[in-house]
């Protein structure tokens, strides 16, 4: 960490920063310029807050020089990360698409829906049991019966299932129903105690971006749930919001370099939320696979219309069915395949 003092810093003020940092078990070395005094303060400067610092007598600025995320930041760990889900890979060379409606409805629902994930070529299933929705009044999902229902669909398929959970009351039913992925949705993206309950357990954690949270932010809310030592995490680009009305969210897709180069984690996209309209679905999937997406969350309904959430983007069995074999085109291109 840098400290810079201001112009008028006195010696004393100095001597203050200095001791302060040696508190923390650091040792602080001062160099003086012509207008400004710096100080380098040398070990562990997580242990140092720059807030704190910043408000003593004399210091202007003082600025971290070490990344704040240490378990999930490349820096620390500079190969991939591929995370495996029942035998389907996630990172490095592998690109997995994970489909399904938005909402758990029916057993029949789910049961057509998981036929037409498979028939796709699509491996892992999502479904939504628990839904938080803007209004009070809207489809709040099927909850307990509905883990029910996409438990039945998973195992008849042999799909494994991506669901949501939004409460950490929920969390010991999840882990009865066994389900295989977690995910932890826009809203909850700083929700610290649930994270740090998910970080306890062996199931990997699919973590959404706020829709207003910064690329820090959202790594920092991902190493909540690495330090409690589960370190299969998946970050998904959802879209952020913005001034734009046209569509619903704008996707980040600069967001999926930027990852990749801070993360040794798998970063995957959901182009549904972002667009929200079913026809920008497979241009902004195309757009993620070819920036370096390592899957896509895709939302899949036997009958779109007839969907009781979010029913504007979602897509049919067949559609999805010709954007798989797109995908696998651009993944070719690039070296890598839509794995099994």
């Amino acid at each position: 960490m840098i400290i810079v003092m201001n112009n008028t810093a006195t010696e004393e003020q100095i001597e203050n920063v200095v001791s302060r940092i040696k508190q923390k078990g650091l040792e602080g070395t001062v160099s003086k310029g012509t207008e400004k005094t710096v100080i380098g303060a040398v070990g562990d400067e997580r242990l140092l807050d720059p807030e704190l610092l910043q408000s003593l007598p004399g210091v202007e600025q003082a600025l971290s020089i070490v990344k704040p995320y240490k378990i999930v930041g490349r820096e620390w760990h500079p190969n991939d990360t591929v995370v495996n889900v029942k035998g389907h890979l996630i990172g490095g060379d592998h690109i997995q698409i994970i489909s399904g409606p938005c909402s758990v409805e029916t057993p029949e629902q789910m049961k057509k829906s998981a036929d037409g994930v498979k028939a796709a070529g699509v491996k892992l299933m999502r479904g939504g049991a628990f839904k938080p929705r803007s209004s009070p009044y809207s489809f709040q999902g099927a909850g307990l019966d509905g883990l029910d229902m996409f438990r039945e669909a998973a195992n008849n398929s042999g799909l494994p299932m991506v669901t949501e959970l939004l409460d950490v009351r929920h969390l010991d039913a999840f882990l009865d129903k066994k389900v295989d992925v977690i995910q932890i949705g826009t809203r909850n993206m700083q929700n610290f105690e649930l994270l740090k309950e998910v970080g306890k357990i062996d199931v990997p954690v699919i973590l959404k971006r706020g829709m207003s949270a910064t690329i820090s932010e959202w790594l920092m809310a991902a190493e909540y749930i690495a330090i409690g030592g589960n370190h299969n995490i998946i970050f998904c680009e959802r879209g952020i919001r913005t001034f734009e009305t046209a569509y619903r969210n704008v996707l980040d897709v600069t967001a999926i370099p930027v990852l990749k180069k801070e993360t040794h984690l798998p970063v995957i996209v959901d182009p549904s939320h972002a667009g929200g309209k079913a026809f920008m679905v497979p241009a902004l999937s195309r757009a993620a696979i070819a920036a370096g997406a390592d899957g896509l969350l895709v939302e899949m309904h036997p009958n779109p219309c007839e969907a009781w959430c979010d029913a504007d983007q979602a897509i049919n069995p067949d559609e999805l069915k010709v954007l798989m074999g797109e995908l696998s085109a651009i993944a070719k291109i690039l070296g890598r395949t839509i794995s099994d």
